[in-house]
């Protein structure tokens, strides 16, 4: 029987990586804790200005999603623990021998940030059409006559549902004064 003082330096680094990765959902179960703790903190740290009319608040489904993903954290890391383990992805149209597409998703990671910082200097439908557009590129789409047209219709109806039915004021950009 081996015992871990028995075991040299070199392979108990080895016996602790394999042991991680077989626990690796554990990861999983961090990321639910850290996030369960953000949204508790939160919560529970809210400046509350309207006056409250009942038992639930603005601060009570914060609360109840926070302890929530503590609960879950909890009882996945429990099932981890135990031997549980997550069943490895069979999709139909996944081939899991395949690497991943870096070039799509560092594509996709450039869009998304280029519409991030335009959105206040372009405002909301401009920076949402090249966010459709650039984003439809990204996943293959090469159709240059009509996929500008279908993302400044998307853009345009999102930020007309957003901004004058929901009353999220998006910023308007250039186009304030038209739309």
């Amino acid at each position: 029987m081996t015992t871990q003082t028995d075991i040299p330096p070199a392979e108990t680094g080895g016996a602790l990586r394999s042991w991680l990765r077989e626990h690796s959902e554990l990861g999983v179960c961090a990321l639910l804790l850290a996030l369960g703790v953000l949204v508790l903190t939160d919560a529970l740290t809210m400046d509350v200005d309207i006056a409250q009319r009942g038992p639930v608040g603005p601060k009570t489904v914060p609360i109840v999603v926070g302890a929530g993903l503590l609960v879950i954290a909890a009882l996945l890391a429990l099932d981890v623990l135990r031997g549980g383990r997550g069943q490895a992805e069979g999709g139909e149209d996944i081939d899991l021998s395949e690497p991943a597409d870096w070039r799509t998703v560092l594509l996709l990671a450039g869009v998304f940030l280029g519409a991030a910082v335009l959105i206040e200097p372009l405002g909301f439908p401009i920076a949402g059409a090249l966010l459709f557009w650039g984003a439809a590129f990204a996943l293959g789409s090469r159709r240059i006559d009509r996929d500008p047209l279908i993302a400044a219709g998307l853009s345009l109806v999102t930020y007309t549902v957003f901004n004058n039915l929901l009353g999220v004021p998006l910023p308007g950009g250039p186009l304030m004064g038209v739309l």
